[in-house]
């Protein structure tokens, strides 16, 4: 690599689009994320966008390009606070976010992985040989669109492409809020004496979710879905002698079979990454220890913060930790035991969260960010807290403070795994960075900018949709429309489940079970090679709806033919942004909506027809939406072909 300038890298202007970025890209994850329970990778459409819109200046260079992206990437790992907080509502503990409390959660949280991860820099980014598949995407992306005049056409390309996906995407949404195309094609019925259903969502985000996440994946998932909708849920209709009542025995029995795989499969991908990981540690840090023995400089590429100033700032730390943790437990039946639990947090939290922040690190090079079992650390965490609380607070306090207990382990969760989802992150930009050449000091920098400025619409993004949709509750009567917020709706049954609250463990231990032959059977695919059967992916095809899951599936064989068909790298980059632009348009859509419903009171604001327009809404929408994706992937595959 030659020699550049690191003149320009972390720039007033390059924070300001680094922050507008996350910003924008942050509200669509949410949103992508409470309804599906996934969220996308941000860097490579935030690294084009930079190298776009920053190219007219003379100054601008690769280093600064990094530093957007890297700012930017909190957005697709912060928003993954939406697996946990929702839960506190979905208990009853709260009815709303409140703004500063959901801040502190992020921005502490957020603050925390980065300081444990930059430890772990030498470790497992420059003393290791892990592979950061994103991370080593990302700095491909970089070098390309800023080396030679085919990379500005190319970052041009893309820029376009992401706009036309995103206006595509909203335009499509908007349509479909009008109701004069449907937003939904679903039906549950009964074939004798068994019952099921069929549900698929009309999104673009949905079929850009599953482009991104990939066939593996995407066929993993559908497996997932013949096993929940074609087996588990006629079998228990059949069972209960009720096939008529197939949606409520699914809500009731088959999501929490479904929630069982998921924890046993996300405890075994855990597992089986111990001894990589305390082998990749102990031969990185012999490592790092030998380079230290040096009489060299460090180079730039190797300055990262001084670990003085990361004591001084986890101490700094330590303060508002206990403070929002009293905050929380001072408020309800657990208030006379407010400072123990306090300082009983604080330390769950900083040993828990340097822990998550090395496995969640050594995962993001294993496997990648957008692939790790995150949501196996928020099982983990709710199990951890819970127990915790059960043998050693639950005992000495009245019986009516459980509720408050079952608060209190999601809090702490929350922040542990703000945590976990930013040390996810870190690491692979910082894989970017030194395959660029950029300073780790300074994307560390930008990284904590970037956890605060998504730290700072994250809750108000969190309360509208709550107006606007709502979460299903774990008791009572659902909203009209809400967001299903799957994992957060897993971890809150765990937290009241491990502290005595009710939950039907046989239902989850027959999961399980299930879930252990699919890890058998994953391993047997794994020894033979090619497509294999993700055991973590397989659950959330039985655990989600399939308004929400088949659309992804779609997507990812979409995705596939696509590939190849164009079979280049340039096209393989343009058609990631395409399905990114989808994520954006339709998930800015559904908050814009959800304020324009908040506003007005009405649950359809935009209804131009009514419910006797639903069979011709059905047939306009599948002919415009099948019609709109083929004419965009040609139009993608015919500028990736420009490019050569």
């Amino acid at each position: 690599m030659t020699a550049r300038s690191h003149a320009n890298e972390l720039t007033l202007r390059g924070v300001v689009l680094g922050c507008l970025i996350t910003l924008a890209f942050t509200a669509a994850n949410l949103y992508l994320g409470l309804k599906i329970g996934l969220t996308f990778a941000t860097s490579i459409p935030a690294a084009v966008i930079s190298m776009a819109l920053l190219r007219g200046f003379r100054s601008s260079n690769i280093f600064e390009n990094n530093i957007v992206q890297t700012i930017a990437s909190a957005a697709g790992t912060l928003s993954s606070i939406g697996f946990v907080l929702p839960g506190l509502v979905m208990t009853g503990w709260w009815s709303g976010f409140d703004y500063w409390t959901s801040f502190w959660v992020c921005a502490i949280g957020g603050l925390l992985g980065v300081l444990f991860s930059v430890p772990l820099r030498r470790a497992l980014v420059t003393g290791s040989d892990l592979p950061y598949p994103e991370g080593v995407a990302a700095a491909a992306v970089l070098e390309v669109g800023s080396e030679t005049a085919e990379g500005a056409a190319e970052s041009k390309a893309g820029l376009r492409v992401i706009v036309v996906g995103s206006i595509a995407s909203a335009a499509y949404a908007a349509l479909a809020a009008t109701q004069i195309a449907a937003s939904e094609v679903s039906r549950w019925f009964r074939i004798g004496a068994v019952g099921s259903g069929f549900d698929a969502t009309l999104s673009f985000a949905l079929i850009g979710a599953g482009h991104l996440v990939g066939l593996t994946v995407g066929v993993a998932i559908f497996a997932g879905l013949v096993l929940g909708f074609g087996i588990v849920t006629p079998f228990l209709t059949w069972l209960h002698g009720q096939p008529d009542m197939a949606e409520m025995i699914w809500r009731h029995d088959v999501r929490f079979f479904g929630a069982g795989l998921i924890g046993i499969s996300a405890i075994w991908t855990l597992g089986q990454l111990v001894m990589p990981i305390a082998r990749g540690l102990s031969e990185s840090l012999a490592a790092s220890r030998q380079r230290k023995a040096g009489t060299t400089a460090l180079a730039i590429e190797e300055q990262d913060i001084p670990l003085g100033l990361l004591g001084l700032g986890l101490a700094a730390l330590l303060l508002p930790i206990a403070w929002v943790l009293w905050r929380f437990v001072a408020a309800g039946p657990l208030a006379p035991y407010a400072l123990p639990l306090a300082a009983m947090g604080v330390v769950y939290v900083v040993i828990a969260g340097a822990i998550v922040a090395a496995v969640c690190g050594y995962m993001a090079g294993l496997i990648g960010a957008s692939n790790s079992p995150v949501s196996g650390l928020g099982i983990l965490g709710i199990v951890g807290a819970g127990l915790l609380l059960a043998l050693f607070v639950q005992p000495h306090v009245p019986a009516g403070a459980t509720p408050h207990l079952v608060a209190f382990a999601i809090f702490l969760t929350a922040l542990i795994f703000s945590a976990a989802t930013i040390a996810n992150d870190n690491l692979q930009d910082l894989k970017t960075g030194q395959l660029v050449g950029a300073t780790p000091w300074k994307q560390q920098v930008a990284l904590m900018i970037g956890v605060i400025a998504g730290s700072l619409v994250i809750p108000f993004v969190l309360g509208l949709l709550n107006r606007a949709y709502g979460f299903a509750p774990l008791v009572g009567a659902p909203p009209a429309n809400p967001l299903g917020a799957p994992q957060a709706t897993l971890i809150a049954t765990l937290a009241k489940g491990v502290l005595g609250a009710g939950l039907d463990w046989s239902v989850i231990g027959a999961g399980a079970a299930a879930g252990a032959v699919l890890i058998v059977i994953d391993a047997a695919l794994k020894r033979r090679g090619g497509m294999h059967l993700p055991p973590l992916a397989v659950g959330l095809g039985v655990y989600l709806p399939m308004g929400a899951t088949l659309p992804v599936v779609i997507g990812a064989v979409i995705g596939h033919l696509y590939e190849r068909r164009t079979r280049t790298e340039a096209a393989q980059r343009t058609g990631v942004l395409l399905a990114s632009g989808f994520i954006v348009g339709d998930g800015l859509f559904g908050v814009a909506l959800a304020g324009l419903i908040v506003a007005t009171g009405s649950g359809a604001p935009l209804a131009l027809v009514g419910t006797s327009f639903a069979t011709p809404g059905i047939v306009i929408g599948l002919a415009l939406f099948a019609g709109l994706l083929a004419v965009l992937y040609r139009w993608t595959a015919r500028v990736s072909a420009r490019l050569g």
